[in-house]
């Protein structure tokens, strides 16, 4: 890909910016740039299938991702699968962090990961222009991380990951940890003073029905105040107010103010009312939410040749069709028809 040395303007009205029919402004963009990964966690994948859906060329998802940042788009989050086993994934950040928003400013840039390949690629991704990651990480002992990953030694490569992205200024660094009860869900308090230990921002995620072996029930859901119940027994917490009102965690600090925590409820204390995303699939579907049961194919528009102006008018089209919320734990709920690997975290 080539090197773009100067920023690239965006000519599109902020008055413009993608809205949906219930009046929610999308800022948020996820980006899946392929859905393998190697890693088998137990609470996603059932081990048995490795890539599924089809990869663009990179060149292909900078033209996407530069449609919607000429509609309002002011965040993108680059995802997988493991976006860190594509090649090619430094030079797209590099092409990104030369975009400007709709307000003349740079992208917000960020990246998801399992960490397994951040330590040597940690410093790349912070000189092409990414602003921080977010490092999957479901257990602070290496036992039990390895029985989740599937992947012997990958707790010491996670951990090596977080503390070179820390060293190259890839911060604030958030870890995400997908709590099952029963399986991980000793680890709440570990992960308290892993916070603190390695000044990052640690996220507990409500387990969600969308592991490929649909094996989800509402008692494995380990709710947000249970989690904030238990810390506070060792270690007080506060909460502490949200960054933006389509912020997704609920944030508490410790009550000595060093550490934060954050609690993602989707399943106990759903957020879509202030949703602000939309995401693009590896084989460059459209999804509007992660349990959409369509997916709206802006990349097979592209092949057949049609123009930037046709697709920005395919994508605030979509977006009008976003849906209200979820409707997890309610009668008829239909689980996506694709798992969580397979539309991008």
């Amino acid at each position: 890909m080539a090197v773009v040395s100067q920023p690239l303007p965006l000519a599109t009205s902020p008055a413009l910016r993608l809205t949906d029919s219930h009046g929610r402004v999308i800022h948020d963009l996820r980006v899946s740039i392929t859905d393998n990964c190697n890693y088998k966690c137990v609470y996603c994948r059932t081990g048995e299938h490795g890539a599924q859906y089809p990869e663009l060329a990179i060149e292909d998802y900078f033209r996407l991702i530069r449609l919607f940042v000429g509609l309002g788009i002011t965040k993108v989050r680059l995802t997988g699968g493991e976006p860190l086993l594509r090649r090619g994934v430094v030079d797209l950040v590099q092409q990104l962090a030369r975009l400007r928003t709709v307000f003349n400013e740079p992208l917000d840039l960020a990246l998801t990961t399992n960490g397994h390949l951040l330590d040597s690629l940690a410093q790349p991704l912070k000189s092409a222009g990414l602003n921080r990651v977010t490092v999957s990480m479901d257990a602070v002992d290496a036992p039990t991380f390895e029985r989740i990953t599937r992947v012997p030694g990958s707790f010491e490569k996670v951990l090596a990951g977080i503390r070179a992205a820390r060293e190259t200024g890839l911060t604030p660094i958030k870890i995400n940890c997908v709590l099952l009860r029963g399986f991980n869900d000793d680890q709440i308090e570990g992960f308290a003073r892993f916070a603190r230990e390695e000044d990052v921002v640690v996220r507990f995620i409500e387990f969600m029905p969308l592991e490929e072996g649909r094996l989800w029930t509402p008692e494995i859901v380990v709710p947000l105040k249970e989690i904030v119940a238990r810390i506070s027994r060792v270690l007080p917490l506060m909460e502490l107010a949200p960054h933006e009102a389509s912020e997704t965690a609920r944030r508490y600090g410790f009550a000595d103010g060093a550490g934060e925590i954050g609690i993602i409820a989707p399943v106990t204390q759903a957020f879509c009312g202030a949703c602000s995303r939309v995401r693009l699939t590896s084989d460059g579907k459209i999804r509007t939410c992660l349990f959409s049961q369509t997916d709206h194919d802006l990349y097979g528009r592209m092949r057949a040749g049609e123009s930037d102006a046709e697709l920005r008018a395919f994508i605030a089209q979509t977006i009008q069709g976003k849906e209200a919320r979820h409707h997890i734990g309610e009668p008829g709920f239909l689980k996506p028809s694709r798992s969580m690997v397979h539309i991008g975290g």
